[in-house]
């Protein structure tokens, strides 16, 4: 089946943080605390363990000010996202070597293959668009966010 997602679908303005930590651990684990409060997401625990195991095999850090961490396991019910933004950067060991301003953590049941990989190009497509994630860096808030990311096609 082939469905057409919407990233406003995947999260909500309560799953959209300004991030506090300077560094990858900490943002990813402060994104960790607001996605794991969700239903989908049946193992807290062991979801946080594949979003650091796949930050091991190699940085979702992506270039541009993006990191997209992701993981696909049998501990997440469908799709489900957190957004984490720090406007001064951080450290994150991106394939350009340039901080991260933009976080989009992502789960995913593991039988969500096909699903999976559109949803990260249509994500990655969005975040190609230069004005969008400069509106999204410059937004007062997480609900502005949210509108912004809503009225994306």
């Amino acid at each position: 089946m082939d469905k057409i997602f919407k990233i406003s679908n995947l999260v909500n303005e309560t799953r959209i943080i300004d991030i506090h930590s300077n560094d990858k651990k900490g943002a990813l684990n402060e994104l960790l605390e607001i996605i794991c409060k969700d239903d989908l997401i049946t193992d807290p625990k062991t979801f946080s363990k594949e979003i650091f195991k796949r930050e091991k095999l190699m940085s979702t850090g992506i270039g541009y000010g993006i990191a997209i961490p992701h993981a696909r396991h049998r501990s997440v019910k469908d799709f489900v996202m957190a957004i984490g933004r720090r406007k001064e950067g951080l450290e994150y060991g991106s394939i350009d070597d340039k901080p991260v301003k933009l976080i989009f953590m992502i789960g995913a049941s593991d039988t969500q293959d096909k699903d999976y990989i559109k949803v990260l190009s249509r994500l990655v497509l969005r975040l190609k668009n230069e004005e969008f994630v400069n509106k999204m860096l410059s937004a007062k808030n997480s609900l502005d966010i949210y509108q912004l990311i809503e009225q994306q096609k």
